[in-house]
C-alpha cells in the first residue's frame, strides 16, 4: 500500500499549476473537431470555386446563417435543462406573417409589427411551456404537435402566401440589408444574443440552475429550484428568439413568410446543438460549440449551392450529421447498445 507524502504547503500550491492550460486544451476536444472539420470544408469548396471564399460569399453563409443559430442558441438552453422544441421553424413562420401582417394593417408601423410578432412569440413559448409542465406532456410530443399546429395557424393567417411588402420600411431594410462596421446587422444581432445567452449560462444563478435541472432534475427540486417556472422561462425565451428570427425572415425576404425560409429550422437547430456538444439528456453544453455547429452547417450548405448539387442532399447531409453527433454523444457516455450486451 502507497502513502501519500505530500504536505498540505505541496498541495496548495499544486492546482494553481493544474490549472495552467493550454489554449487548444481550453476549447475542447469538440470544439476542436468542430473547427477542424470547418476548416475541411471551406478549403474543399475554396478548390473547388475560387469565389467560394471571396467576401461577399463568406457574407451569404453569414447572413444564411443568423436565423438559424438564434434558433440552435436558444435550443441549447432548452436541450441544457432537459427539454426539446421541436416547433421552433413554425414559429418562425408564425412571427414573420404577423409582422408583416401588423406592418401593412397599421398603416406601415414597423414598430409596432415587431412588437406585436414579439408578443406573440412570447404567448406562443408560454403555452408551450405550460403543455409541458401542467398538462405533463413529453417535450418532444407537445413541441411536435406545435410544430403542426403553428404552421398550420401561420398558413390559416396568410391564406398560404407571403404577405405584405416592408422593402419600404427603412427599418426593415437596416434589419435586413443594413451593416455596421462592416458587418450586416443580421450578424450582430446573433453576436448579441450569444453574447447574452452565454454569460446567463456560464456566470448566473439562473445558468447554473439550468444545468442543474438538466443533470438531474429530482436533485434539482431538492435543492428548492423551482422547475416548473424555469422550464416555463425558458420556452418563454424560446418564443421570443423564434419572433426575433421571424422578423428578420421578414425583413430578409421582404414579405411574411407562412413556410417558405423558416420550414426545416427546427431540424437545423437540432443538429446545430447536437453536434455542438450539447447532451440531448441534458446536463451539458454551450453556446460555443453551438455556434460552431452552425457555421460548419452553413459552410456545407453553402459549398453544395454553389457547385449546383441538388438540395435534396444537405437533407441528407443534415440527417447524417445529426446521427452522427448522437452516436458520438452515445458512445462518449459508454451507452449501451440497444439489444446488445455491454
Amino acid at each position: 500500500m502507497t502513502t501519500d507524502t505530500t504536505s498540505p504547503a505541496e498541495t496548495e500550491k499544486a492546482p494553481p499549476a493544474a490549472r495552467k492550460r493550454s489554449p487548444l486544451a481550453a476549447l475542447g476536444g469538440q470544439n476542436l473537431s468542430l473547427i477542424g472539420a470547418l476548416v475541411v470544408v471551406l478549403g474543399l469548396f475554396g478548390a473547388l470555386n475560387e469565389n467560394y471564399l471571396s467576401l461577399s460569399n463568406l457574407q451569404v453563409i453569414a447572413e444564411a446563417a443568423t436565423i438559424t443559430g438564434l434558433l440552435a442558441i436558444v435550443q441549447t438552453v432548452v436541450i441544457i435543462c432537459g427539454g426539446l422544441d421541436i416547433s421552433v421553424g413554425s414559429q418562425v413562420g408564425v412571427a414573420s406573417v404577423v409582422s408583416a401582417m401588423v406592418f401593412t394593417g397599421t398603416g406601415s408601423s414597423a414598430f409596432v409589427g415587431t412588437l406585436v410578432a414579439v408578443g406573440v412569440g412570447v404567448l406562443v413559448g408560454v403555452l408551450n411551456g405550460l403543455v409541458i409542465v401542467y398538462g405533463r406532456v413529453n417535450p418532444t410530443i407537445a413541441t411536435l404537435a406545435g410544430l403542426a399546429a403553428y404552421k398550420g395557424l401561420a398558413q390559416l393567417l396568410s391564406d398560404g402566401r407571403a404577405q405584405g411588402y416592408v422593402l419600404n420600411d427603412p427599418i426593415f431594410v437596416f434589419l435586413g440589408r443594413g451593416k455596421i462596421a462592416g458587418l450586416p446587422v443580421m450578424v450582430w444581432i446573433l453576436i448579441v444574443v450569444a453574447i447574452a445567452v452565454h454569460v446567463l449560462l456560464k456566470y448566473t444563478d439562473i445558468g447554473r440552475n439550468l444545468y442543474a435541472i438538466g443533470g438531474n432534475d429530482t436533485a434539482a427540486r431538492l435543492a428548492g429550484i423551482d422547475i416548473n417556472k424555469y422550464l416555463v422561462a425558458v420556452y418563454a425565451l424560446i418564443g421570443v428568439i423564434a419572433a426575433v428570427a421571424g422578423i428578420l425572415l421578414t425583413a430578409r425576404t421582404g414579405s411574411g413568410q407562412p413556410v417558405s425560409g423558416s420550414e426545416g429550422l427546427e431540424l437545423k437547430a437540432i443538429t446545430a446543438a447536437a453536434l455542438g456538444g450539447c447532451a440531448l439528456k441534458g446536463g451539458k453544453g454551450g453556446v460555443g460549440g453551438t455556434l460552431l455547429a452552425v457555421a460548419l452547417l452553413g459552410a456545407l450548405e453553402n459549398g453544395l449551392t454553389v457547385e449546383g448539387i441538388n438540395t435534396f442532399w444537405q437533407n441528407v447531409a443534415q440527417g447524417a450529421l445529426l446521427v452522427a453527433a448522437v452516436v458520438i454523444q452515445q458512445r462518449r457516455n459508454g451507452e449501451r447498445a440497444v439489444g446488445l450486451p455491454h
